[in-house]
This record gives C-alpha cells, structure tokens and sequence, in this order.
C-alpha cells in the first residue's frame, strides 16, 4: 500500500474529504427523484463509502486498484441521470497518485480516466458544465497529488535512509569499543597474568622480587581501569613511546628477548593512536599464543610511508584472522594503508600507511 496511506495517522481527515460527495445529492433532493432512483443513488454511497474506507486500510494493492476502479466505474454509471456524480470522478482522481508509486504510470491512468469522461461526456451528449468540471477538476487535483505523494514518498525514502544511517553508526560505533576495549584489556590482562604468575613463584624464594611484582600488578590494574574509562568516554589518545615501554616489558616479562628499532617519525595524534593499538594487540599475540623467544619490532618512514614491522619467531600460524587481527587492518585501512601477514617463519606483520594522505585525511 502506498506510504502516504499506511505511514500517517490521519485523524478526523477522511471524514471531512466526504464533505464533496454531498454534490452527489444535489440532484435527487432538487428533482425529487423516484424510489428506485433513490434506492440505487444509497446503493452507489454504499459502495462508494466501503471504497472509500477500504483505501485507507491495509488489503493490498489488488484491494485498492479495485475500489478505484469501483469509485471510477459509479462515476461513469451515474453520470447520465446525476450531475453530482462528477465526484466520483475527482475522488479517484485524488487518490490515483497515491496508489501508483510511478509518476508516469499515474498520469497515464489520470489521462485515460479524463479521456473515459469525455468520450462519455460526448457519446451521450452530457451537460457541457459536467464535462468541464468533471475534467478541469479532476486534472488538477490529480496532478496536485501525483506530485504530493511522490515528494512524500522521497520524504519517506529520506527518512528510511536516515534510520538505516543512524543504526550503522550505531553499530559501527558498537564495534569500534568493542575493539577498543579488546585491544585495551587484552594487553594489560595478559600482563597482569603474566606477572602474578611470576609473582607466585617469586613469593617463596625471593619475597622482595614478588612484591615488586605484585606492585607492578596493581599499577597495571589501576592503568586498565583508566584506559576503559578512558575508552568509554572516547577521549584515549596514546603514547606511542609509552606503549612500546610497555610492550618491552610485558615481553621481557613473558621471557623473549626484544630487539626495538622506532625511528622519530612525526605522526597525527589518530595515526599514532593507531600504531599503539597495533604494537598492543601484536604484542598481547605473541605473548598469548606465539611460544616465541625473539621479539623484532622496526618503526621507520619509507618514501613517504610509515613502515610498521613485527615479528617473533614462534610457532606461526594458519591464515584465519581473529578479532584482533581483524581490528588491526581496519584501522590501518581506514589510515589509507596495508597490513601484510606473513606465517610461515614464526609471524611476520608488514603495516604500511602513507604518511602525508592520511595527515590530509584525518586533518578533515
């Protein structure tokens, strides 16, 4: 059914539009019509009401090409004994614009509706008034509404555009804390195990090394603590030196040997937010999975790029992408760059991203 139907709440409107099809009565209480006149002229009300209302219900587009052409066919069968019965005439054309969602689909049907008035306008020698206000009525009402239900449906189209935006930002936005958070949590969970681990063991031997620990513990939690709330509020902008601090002693912790080469590259606050999430979620992997025991990380600019290297020479890996990994190439990718994963010696990350375009972009 047509959007202007089915998508608004009328009211009270319907009722007051049946205000013209008092013209269609005009007649028999003038001329004092017979009873079989008048019987047929309550008949064709009848009909017409249950047309009428059954436009503007949900029965279907077959329902509703029938009560037009209902509505139309009274016009045409009381048009030789009722003047009044022009009505029926614009009633259809009124509501033709609304049922055909093609313009010029509607306007063909308007245009054989006034072609079918005037033929029988002339076959039966019709009063010239009746013709003339059955037609020049009707083709403008029709074309009033032929263009008001298309602007309404653009209307509704617009607004159906707006909601599905709204809800994939929604999502979009769903999805980025949860990487976030992932890449958050991840890290600093791992250390925080890696180090009470360590700390267990510590604790009979060396109780001072097991205290250290367990402080070094207590900050990471409280570092956790922030970062989500940080996070949540979407204001977490990280150092990119703090966190390959942080990944060389959660690796050194994890017992790998790390061998760190970042160059002074002059990044934007979201490229260099970027790089740490990425050296973050590398580094929690390897700690986590990659049963390595060398750590080699190089940060340089290459011909306009920033070429971002991570490997270890662990046990590799098959070619399914986790969420972390997922996460990592939407962000370098969203920076206009790459992210190439190499696993047949160990795991070897390969992030490229060009370092001007996405100055520009970001600046935007």
């Amino acid at each position: 059914m047509p959007l202007f139907f089915k998508d608004r709440e009328h009211g009270s409107l319907p009722f007051v539009w049946l205000i013209f099809l008092s013209f269609f009565f005009i007649h028999p209480i003038l001329d004092h019509i017979s009873r079989v006149e008048l019987i047929l002229t309550l008949l064709g009300t009848a009909i017409f009401l249950v047309c009428y209302f059954g436009l503007f219900s949900c029965h279907g587009k077959k329902w509703d090409l029938l009560c037009l052409a209902a509505i139309a066919f009274l016009g045409f069968a009381f048009a030789p004994f009722n003047p009044g019965a022009s009505v029926f005439f614009i009633y259809a054309s009124a509501f033709v614009g609304f049922l055909v969602e093609k313009p010029r689909t509607a306007f063909l049907l308007l245009s054989a509706l006034l072609i079918g008035v005037g033929l029988q306008s002339w076959l039966l020698h019709l009063p010239t008034q009746f013709w003339i206000s059955s037609i020049v009525v009707s083709i403008g009402v029709g074309v009033a509404n032929i263009h008001f239900a298309e602007r309404n449906r653009a209307n509704a189209k617009l607004r159906m555009a707006h909601d599905e935006i709204e809800h994939l930002a929604k999502v979009a936005e769903r999805e980025r804390i949860a990487r976030d958070l992932h890449d958050v949590l991840g890290h600093t969970l791992s250390l925080i195990i890696l180090k009470s681990e360590l700390a267990g063991k510590l604790i009979v031997r060396d109780a001072e090394r097991a205290k250290e620990e367990i402080g070094d513990v207590e900050r990471a939690a409280r570092e956790a603590l922030a970062e989500v709330r940080h996070t949540i509020r979407g204001y977490r902008a990280q150092s990119l030196n703090a966190e390959l601090k942080r990944a060389r002693a959660a690796l050194e912790t994890a017992g790998l040997k790390v061998q760190s080469d970042a160059a002074d590259i002059t990044l934007t606050p979201v490229q260099e937010s970027v790089v740490a999430l990425v050296v973050r979620e590398a580094v929690t992997n390897v700690v986590r999975h990659a049963r390595a025991q060398n750590f080699r990380l190089r940060l340089a600019p290459d011909n306009g790029n920033c070429l971002l290297e991570i490997q270890d020479d662990g046990r590799g890996g098959d070619q399914i992408e986790g969420n972390g990994l997922l996460g990592m190439r939407e962000r370098i990718e969203a920076l206009g760059g790459t992210l190439q994963r190499d696993t047949s010696a160990g795991t070897r990350l390969t992030i490229q991203f060009p370092l001007a375009a996405a100055s520009e972009k970001n600046s935007h």
